[in-house]
Order: C-alpha cells, then sequence, then structure tokens
C-alpha cells in the first residue's frame, strides 16, 4: 500500500498542511474515474461515514447513455444517490495537479453491505476469500497502449478518422523512439513514480507511437487501483505533452492490438512464502499452482467478457497478432492464454494473457483470482497438457468466443459466473455487455458504405 499512516494520521496531516480541496473517484462498470473536486471541509465531514453520489454511474455506459435494460438504476428508480465510502489508504497527491491530495472510494447499499454491482468492491469480496483460505494474492497489471496525436477537434470534425501516430515505424524495444520524444516518456515514469503508481518497466512496443509498461507487483486490491489510476494518469500525461494515450483493445486493423496482462500468485498467509513454486517439481510448478492455471482454463469461456469486455476487445483476438484465441497453457509461451514463468521462489507466476488493455482491472483481476482459485477449492487437475509451440494451432481444449455477443452469453447462462461472482451482478454486467452489443450493431460503419453503397 502506499501508505503506512492510520486513517487519523492522514487526516491530520492533510489539516497540518492547509489543505483546501480534495479530489476523489470511482469506477464505473467500464473501469472508467468518475469523479469530483470537494473542499477539505467537506472531506472531513464524509471521510469516515462516506457520502451521496449518483448511482446513474451503474446505469450508463462509456459515452454516458443510459442503459435501458438494467435493475439497478435508471428512469424507474430516479437515479437516487448511492453511499461511496472513501478508502482512506488510498491517499495520493496528483503531481501534475500541484499534488491536490486524491482517494478513491467504493459503494455500499442501504445496509452497509458491498453493492455487488461495484468492481472495486467485488474484487476486494474474491480477495477476502483467498486471506480466509489462507492465501495472499500479489498482482501486477501490464499495459500496451498507443499514443496518437492530439487533434481532438481534427478527430470529432471528421469523424474520428485519420489518427496520427507520435512517431512513426513499428521499433519495438528501440532506444531511438523513446528518446525522441523523452519529454513524455520520462514524465511517464518519473511522475506515475511521485503518484504511487510505481512503473517496473516502460519500452516502446512494436507499432507507431505505442509504449508497454509493467506496473510494480503488490497484493492485489493494490495492484487494481495502482492499474486503475496508471490509465487515467498516462491519458493526463499525455494531454499535457500535447497527445492522446488510447488503450482501445485495436485501435488499428493492420496494427497489432494492445494487452493488459495481468501476473499474478498465491503467498501463503504464515509462511509468507510463494505458493506457486515447488522446487522439487521437474517444472517449479506447484500442485497449488497447477490446480489454479486448471481453474482458469475451466472458467475462461464463461467469464471472458470481464478480460474482453468491448466490440473492439475481439479485434485484438485473433490469429498471430500476440493474443490468445485457444484454450491453451505453456511455459514462457507467448502464443497461449495462460503463460506460466516458474522461474524462483520469489518470481513464479502466471501471467493471463487474454487480458486487454481495455479492461477494468478491478474486474479482470477479479476473474483471474476467482477462476484460479475456483480450481484450488475443487482440486482441478490440469489435464491439458502444456502446449508445445504454436498456440494458435492447439485446438485440444476448444477456442475462446470469437465476439462479445457470444461471450456474455456464454457468461449471461453460466452457473459459474454466478458461483463466482454472485447473480447480482453476472445480471447486471452482462446486460451492459448486452447494451454495448446492441449500440454497436445498429451503426452504419465506414467498412458498410465502401462496400455496398455504390455496387449493390
Amino acid at each position: 500500500m502506499p501508505n503506512k499512516l492510520s486513517n487519523a494520521e492522514i487526516i491530520q496531516q492533510l489539516t497540518d498542511q492547509n489543505t483546501q480541496k480534495v479530489k476523489l473517484a470511482i469506477t464505473d462498470i467500464d473501469g472508467i474515474l468518475r469523479g469530483k473536486m470537494i473542499s477539505f471541509d467537506k472531506f472531513k465531514s464524509i471521510a469516515e461515514k462516506g457520502f451521496g453520489f449518483c448511482n446513474v454511474v451503474f446505469g450508463w455506459d462509456a459515452a454516458d447513455v443510459a442503459y435501458d435494460n438494467v435493475q439497478v438504476t435508471g428512469w424507474h428508480t430516479g437515479y437516487p444517490d448511492s453511499t461511496a465510502v472513501i478508502d482512506l489508504q488510498t491517499f495520493r497527491k496528483v503531481p501534475w495537479e500541484n499534488d491536490v491530495p486524491f482517494f478513491l472510494a467504493d459503494f455500499r447499499d442501504e445496509k452497509g453491505n458491498d453493492l455487488p454491482v461495484c468492481p472495486r468492491s467485488l474484487l476486494r469480496k474474491i480477495a477476502k476469500q483467498a486471506n480466509d483460505a489462507g492465501y495472499i494474492p500479489y498482482c501486477s497489471q501490464e499495459f500496451e497502449w498507443f499514443n496518437l496525436i492530439n487533434n481532438v477537434d481534427e478527430l470529432y470534425e471528421n469523424k474520428f478518422r485519420d489518427l496520427k501516430p507520435m512517431t512513426h515505424g513499428m521499433f519495438g524495444y528501440s532506444v531511438l523512439r523513446s528518446s525522441q520524444k523523452s519529454g513524455f516518456f520520462n514524465d511517464l515514469f518519473d511522475l506515475l513514480q511521485k503518484f504511487d503508481v510505481p512503473i517496473e518497466g516502460l519500452h516502446t512496443e512494436t507499432g507507431p507511437g505505442v509504449y508497454e509498461a509493467a506496473i510494480v507487483y503488490s497484493e492485489i486490491l493494490e495492484a487494481a487501483d495502482r492499474a486503475v489510476l496508471f490509465k487515467s494518469g498516462a491519458k493526463q500525461i499525455a494531454n499535457q505533452h500535447g497527445l492522446i494515450a488510447t488503450f482501445m483493445a485495436k485501435f488499428n486493423e493492420n496494427l497489432p492490438g494492445c494487452s493488459g496482462h495481468v501476473h499474478q500468485s498465491l503467498w501463503s498467509t504464515e509462511k509468507k512464502q510463494n505458493l506457486f513454486y515447488d522446487k522439487k517439481s521437474k517444472t517449479g510448478i506447484s500442485a497449488l499452482m497447477e490446480n489454479y492455471i486448471a481453474g482458469q482454463l475451466h472458467c475462461l469461456p464463461y467469464i471472458l467478457p470481464m478480460f474482453a469486455p468491448t466490440v473492439n476487445s475481439y479485434k485484438r483476438l485473433v490469429e498471430g497478432a500476440w493474443a490468445p484465441t485457444t484454450l491453451t497453457w505453456a511455459i514462457d509461451n507467448r502464443t497461449t492464454a495462460l503463460r506460466a514463468l516458474p522461474s524462483s521462489a520469489t518470481a513464479t507466476r502466471l501471467e493471463t494473457r487474454v487480458v486487454g488493455s481495455d479492461s477494468n482491472p478491478y474486474l479482470a483481476m477479479a476473474a483471474c483470482l476467482a477462476s484460479g482459485l475456483y480450481g484450488v477449492k475443487n482440486k482441478l487437475k490440469l489435464k491439458t497438457p502444456a502446449t508445445i509451440g504454436n498456440g494458435y494451432a492447439d485446438l485440444r481444449n476448444g477456442t475462446l468466443p470469437k465476439n462479445l455477443w457470444d461471450a456474455t452469453q456464454n457468461m449471461k447462462e453460466s452457473p459459474i459466473a454466478k458461483e463466482l461472482f454472485g447473480e447480482a451482478f453476472v445480471d447486471h454486467f452482462t446486460a451492459t455487455r448486452e447494451w454495448e452489443w446492441r449500440q454497436f450493431s445498429k451503426v452504419v460503419t465506414d467498412w458498410e458504405l465502401k462496400r455496398y453503397l455504390e455496387i449493390i
């Protein structure tokens, strides 16, 4: 966690510093930060008891269009406030906004229990299940994303055509390309460090204007907080450099997609040992890690929208584009859905490669952990052998759903998904994904116009 101060000490520190205002934020179902600035006096009055935040944040989509198919809120409820409770241990200062104090919050229902549709609350619930079973889950998310020239007025005028990358050429791992925008590159590393979102590594990836960042490993809730704040922070820092940072899974059909791989391991609460490592095993993989991998493979077809939540997500999950398409696992193989990395007692981990950069980190990590724990709880055997070579050609265990609609129907009808996350969450989340598909399906695209307008 970024702070070792008690809640009372945090408030006292801000009081002593004559703080005038505080920034608060929550994440919606799409992982978008929604928030407000409030006076410090107001903050002190709500720091312990929480505050009212319009529950429309769970009743509209990424474009602020109200859903017509959810029960949690809507015109039928009048969009009342829900209680958001500040997690004071998320305290940070935003270095690119004059060090304004910043906190994350999540939601409770009218009885004070976690709101079932709140992504951060869901992850906290799954993390507690792990803790109660004697495990400390550690995670990290790494992101690839494209940086484009910020000509946003032109983009709106031209309907988001003619996107211009920050740099040209492919140039993965290029020292030259990172030096050409060194101010932005170094600001990302340095400012996010000051924001308590420490980056382990930052480099260019294959594609014009694309970077990849790996965030430092931490306990799972903190890891998800860091991932959410990384995406928002990268966008804000990019804007100050005249750029647009996009975490779309696939912004151009001719270029690679953008991943949001999740690295994870389980540690013992008593001995503080990595339970995924077994030095006596030929592979270094423990029996518990095998159970965990088996759980993810078993559950993956029924929880895919939590890893690939948009219509665009499935443009990334195509053969030969560094993203998986099959239900496979292997040791250090980047063509499979799950990549086991049994390197040492401290570093052995599982990388879930299905996850896109457009994912909501809270939901992606909740899905990773819950499905892995399902395998541990049920002692699932890893019956599918490790893939050798090309994972795209390994069809022994089947393939991933091809689009958001099919993936959502799998999840909607799945008893496993409801067992893992609760019926209330699954009903709401799948309804929002059906809505997303409907919005896409009714649009006449440029592709259709070019293909049919003249000739048909």
